[in-house]
């Protein structure tokens, strides 16, 4: 595991946190349920920079590259489309979608981690 796992562990547990819990309090999307996953989706972009670097530098990918990427491409996918779905409907129903971003974004990283190593 490295680093840029744990930090998408941290960023991406805290907002599903936050956002189970505010949907669970029947409150609708709010700037801090909003914000929390725009988090995770800084998280991610760090994580590209991250990963375009240690490429460049030469570090090899163990697994199937098109593998990795596409992981990272579709996780990086999630975080704007959640945002989308909570605008458009104000309702409790869609913090629990933000919610699901942070825990798919972590699974997904996980399965990165793994391809990577």
């Amino acid at each position: 595991m490295d680093a840029y796992f744990y930090i998408i562990l941290v960023v991406g547990l805290a907002s599903t946190l936050l956002c189970l819990g505010a949907g669970i309090l029947k409150k609708a999307p709010n700037d801090v349920t909003i914000l929390s996953v725009i988090a995770v989706e800084v998280a991610l972009l760090v994580y590209l920079v991250g990963s375009i670097i240690r490429v460049i530098a030469g570090e090899a990918i163990a697994g199937e590259a098109w593998e990795f990427w596409g992981y990272l491409a579709t996780a990086l996918m999630l975080p704007p489309a959640a945002v989308y779905w909570s605008v458009l409907e104000r309702t409790r129903w869609s913090n629990f979608v933000l919610a699901a971003v942070g825990v798919t974004t972590l699974v997904m990283a996980a399965r990165m981690n793994q391809i990577w190593y």
